[in-house]
C-alpha cells in the first residue's frame, strides 16, 4: 500500500513538471534551412511534385499604379481565368482537398455554392527585419506553462519550425500585418430564415507591439502583442459602445478586455468576453473564440499537430473588397462569383477539449496556412461528434506592408441552423479598408481614453 502510494505520487510530480517543461527551440543547424529549403517564415520554398503549387519566389511586393493608401480593393491578379469548379456535383473527385466544412456547404447548396479555383499566387511576404528575427526566434524562442506563454520571441514568426500544434496556434496569433492599422468594416448576419441584419458597423484601431521595428527580446516592454480598440457607430441603437482588447503571449497572467456601453456611460472591465461566450459583434450566431481565426488563451484545448495538407482555400481575395457588403452576399452563403479559391500547403491542428474543462465546441479542426501562418479554416464538432460550425478567413494581398494579410475578414457557418456571418466586411469601407498607420502611443489603448473616443 505504502508502496503504492509513493509510485501515485511520483506518477503526478512527473505529470506535474511535464506540464511546465518549456519545449525547446530548435538547433542552429535546423534554423539554417530559413536559408535554403524554407522560406524566411517557416514554409516549404519548393513547390508540389505536380506544381499545382508553385515555389515561393519572395512574395508579392509590387505596390500597383495608382495605389490608394487603405485601398485593397485592387486585383493584383486580374487576368487569372479560373482553373476549374467544385460544385456538389464533382465533389468526391477533389474530396482530398476539401475540409470538412467545405463539403457541408457544397451538399447543403448544391444548386448555389462552388468552388472556383485559380492559380495558386504565394504572396506571404514581410520587411527582411522580420525575416532576421524569425530566423533570430527560431533558436532562442520557447513555449512554457503548458502553451500559455511564449518567451524570447519578438518582430517574427516565434516558431517558424514548430513541432507541437500550440506552436502553430502561436504563430497564427502573432503573425506580421503591420505594425499599426485603421479600419471600417461591418458585420453582417444572415438569419436561419435568410434575413439580412447590419449586427455592427465599427471603426478598429489596431496595434502590435510585438513588431516595434526597435524592440529586442530583452527591451520589450510587456507581453502584450496587440492592442485593438472597436468603436461601434452603427446600428443606432448600439452607437456610441465601444471594446478594447489586450492580447498577451502570457496568458498565465491573462488578457484583458474593457468594455464600454453608452447606456451606463462608465468602463468596465469584461472578462467574461471570451471562449465560447457569444459573440455579441455578431448578434451572438458565433462565438468569441471563432473571430481572428481563432482567437485567445489556449488553455482549454489540447493542441495536436498533425501535420500538413494540401486544400483549397480562400486567398488572394482582394476583389471581393471591390464590391458593396450585401452586393456579395446570397441567401445561404457569399455568391462564389465574388470569391478566389487557390491550392496552399497548410498545417492542420486538431484541438480537442482537455479534461476537466468546458466548452460547447469539445472538437475542432484548424488550417492554417504554411506561407504566413494565418489561419485559413477552423471546423467545430458539438459533444455528439456531428460537424456544428465552420470559419473561413478572406486573406488579401498587401504589397505595401508588405504582407498577405489575415484580418478578421471571413464567413462564419453554423451548419445546424444555416445561419451565417459576413464578418468584418471590409467592401463598404472605402480607403478605410485597411491602413497602415503612424504608430500610437500606449495610453492611447488604456481604459480611460475609450469614454472620450466613445462619446456620441
Amino acid at each position: 500500500m505504502h508502496k503504492n502510494k509513493i509510485t501515485q505520487l511520483l506518477a503526478c510530480l512527473t505529470l506535474s513538471l511535464s506540464a511546465s517543461v518549456a519545449h525547446a527551440a530548435v538547433s542552429g543547424a535546423e534554423a539554417q534551412a530559413l536559408k535554403s529549403s524554407l522560406t524566411p517564415l517557416g514554409a516549404e520554398r519548393a513547390g508540389n511534385a505536380d506544381g499545382s503549387i508553385p515555389a515561393w519566389t519572395g512574395g508579392y511586393t509590387q505596390v500597383p499604379v495608382g495605389f490608394q493608401e487603405g485601398h485593397r480593393a485592387f486585383d493584383p491578379f486580374k487576368d487569372d481565368k479560373p482553373l476549374y469548379s467544385v460544385t456538389a456535383a464533382n465533389m468526391s473527385q477533389y474530396a482530398d482537398k476539401l475540409t470538412d466544412g467545405v463539403k457541408q456547404l457544397l451538399k447543403d447548396n448544391p444548386q448555389t455554392f462552388k468552388l472556383d479555383v485559380y492559380p495558386t499566387r504565394r504572396t506571404a511576404a514581410a520587411p527582411q527585419w522580420v525575416y532576421d528575427n524569425t530566423f533570430k526566434n527560431a533558436t532562442q524562442a520557447t513555449l512554457e506553462a503548458d502553451g500559455l506563454v511564449v518567451k524570447g520571441a519578438y518582430g517574427g514568426v516565434p516558431f517558424p519550425i514548430p513541432k507541437t500544434g500550440n506552436e502553430v496556434m502561436w504563430n497564427h496569433q502573432t503573425l506580421w500585418r503591420g505594425e499599426a492599422t485603421h479600419s471600417k468594416y461591418k458585420v453582417w448576419t444572415t438569419t436561419t430564415d435568410g434575413q439580412r441584419v447590419l449586427a455592427t458597423a465599427a471603426i478598429d484601431e489596431g496595434q502590435y507591439p510585438y513588431y516595434y521595428k526597435e524592440l529586442t527580446a530583452e527591451s520589450a516592454p510587456n507581453s502584450n502583442y496587440m492592442l485593438a480598440i472597436q468603436l461601434t457607430y452603427a446600428p443606432a441603437f448600439r452607437a456610441g459602445e465601444a471594446l478594447m482588447v489586450h492580447n498577451v503571449t502570457d496568458y498565465v497572467k491573462g488578457r484583458t478586455l474593457w468594455q464600454y456601453l453608452a447606456g451606463q456611460r462608465r468602463v468596465r472591465r469584461a472578462p467574461s468576453i471570451n471562449f465560447d461566450t457569444p459573440n455579441a459583434v455578431a448578434s451572438g450566431v458565433n462565438f468569441v473564440d471563432e473571430t481572428f481565426g481563432g482567437a485567445g488563451s489556449p488553455e482549454r484545448y489540447d493542441w495536436k499537430l498533425i501535420g500538413k495538407k494540401e486544400i483549397l482555400i480562400p486567398y488572394n481575395n482582394n476583389a471581393l473588397l471591390a464590391h458593396g457588403d450585401e452586393e456579395v452576399m446570397d441567401k445561404r452563403h457569399v455568391k462564389p462569383a465574388f470569391m478566389r479559391w487557390e491550392l496552399h500547403r497548410v498545417w492542420v491542428v486538431e484541438a480537442t477539449l482537455k479534461p476537466g474543462k468546458r466548452h460547447a465546441v469539445p472538437k475542432r479542426m484548424f488550417y492554417y496556412d504554411e506561407d504566413n501562418w494565418g489561419n485559413a479554416s477552423i471546423d467545430g464538432w458539438d459533444a455528439e461528434g456531428t460537424l456544428w460550425r465552420t470559419a473561413l478567413t478572406t486573406p488579401f494581398a498587401a504589397p505595401d506592408i508588405p504582407a498577405t494579410v489575415n484580418y478578421c475578414t471571413g464567413f462564419f457557418h453554423d451548419h445546424r441552423t444555416k445561419a451565417w456571418i459576413y464578418n468584418c466586411a471590409l467592401g463598404d469601407a472605402g480607403n478605410e479598408q485597411y491602413q497602415i498607420v503612424e504608430r500610437r502611443r500606449e495610453s492611447f489603448f488604456a481604459p480611460e481614453s475609450l469614454t472620450k473616443m466613445s462619446a456620441r
